[in-house]
């Protein structure tokens, strides 16, 4: 199994396929080759955690073998930055997890999930500068719902009190911005459309971590499971969200996120393709600056798991 010491030294490298960038394999490295024959990054094997390709490509059975050998994974995004394919290294093989995901039953780890998250969000609300709303109040309000989810008898339940502390969070956290509420995947405004750029990132990035230890992606423990949705991933990113949605506002607030690099089109808000680079970068640099908490965070929920621990046991994820 991977060590922290080993995931320190791993490395993500972004291919921006549409620019005419190509994938390389060379005495066990990968290559990004521009579209001039120039090589822009080169990365051993050895350090490779994933390779995040966005935009229309040719993957060789080389690179596949190689991510199998290895360990890293190959994220497939749309030019739209909607992941459609995870290919590569997954420890597919651990049927003792499986076993231990198919048989679990409480609501007790959705709950834990759902309350890191609303504690992140005030976490963050903290850092803000308090004379702009009544922090006290909203504090009171947040460990409200926080008790409400403990309460909790079905996903239903947890799910509707998630989504008043997320309504109160986004109200506050973007209210200097005209925020109408959060409208997932229809990029009704600009920063809805960064948002879920930057939550596509991140469940890339979470669903590679999940594949290092073998876990049924689709067999979550709150979002409801259908065919092809990967339920587990929805449901661990949760409490990481509260990175995208800092940073974004960061960027706001510093003018490296604007309007102005969006176009209007359809009564959607796309992102211009020349500006993907920055925004992938930004919102990928943030999420690595708590590389190492995320790494300690997910070797404690699988031995959690894999012990059937109590859920005072499992992981917190603080920002």
């Amino acid at each position: 199994m991977l060590e922290i010491s080993d995931f320190k030294a791993k490395q993500i490298i972004v291919s921006f396929c549409n620019d005419g960038d190509k994938i390389k394999i060379q005495n066990d490295n990968v290559l990004i080759i521009d579209k001039d024959g120039e090589i822009k990054c080169q990365c051993t094997c050895y350090r490779l955690f994933s390779i995040f390709v966005v935009g229309n490509t040719t993957l060789t059975s080389v690179l596949i073998e190689r991510a199998k050998k290895f360990g890293f994974t190959i994220v497939l995004f749309t030019s739209s930055f909607r992941v459609y394919e995870v290919i590569g290294f997954r420890r597919d093989a651990n049927f003792l997890l499986h076993r231990k995901q198919y048989e679990y039953d409480s609501l007790d780890i959705a709950k834990n999930l759902i309350k890191n998250k609303i504690f992140n969000q005030l976490t963050i609300l903290s850092r803000q500068r308090k004379k702009e709303f009544d922090y006290r109040n909203i504090s009171q309000k947040f460990h409200e719902h926080a008790a409400m989810v403990d309460g909790a008898k079905t996903v239903q339940e947890i799910m509707g009190y998630e989504g008043m502390a997320s309504k109160t969070f986004f109200l506050h956290h973007f209210k200097e911005y005209d925020w109408h509420g959060r409208r997932p995947r229809v990029k009704n405004d600009y920063i809805n459309s960064i948002l879920d750029i930057g939550y596509t990132v991140l469940f890339a990035f979470i669903e590679s971590m999940l594949s290092i230890y073998g876990f049924d992606v689709y067999c979550g423990v709150l979002h409801t499971m259908f065919y092809m949705r990967k339920s587990l991933v929805c449901d661990v990113m949760e409490p990481f969200r509260a990175i995208v949605d800092e940073q974004v506002k960061k960027s706001l607030n510093l003018g490296q996120f604007k309007e102005s690099d969006f176009k209007f089109i359809n009564r959607r808000f796309e992102l211009e393709w020349e500006k993907s680079k920055k925004y992938v970068a930004i919102i990928l640099n943030a999420i690595l600056s708590y590389k190492e908490d995320i790494f300690k965070y997910f070797r404690q929920y699988y031995r959690a798991v894999m012990k059937g621990k109590a859920v005072s046991e499992f992981p917190v994820f603080e920002v």
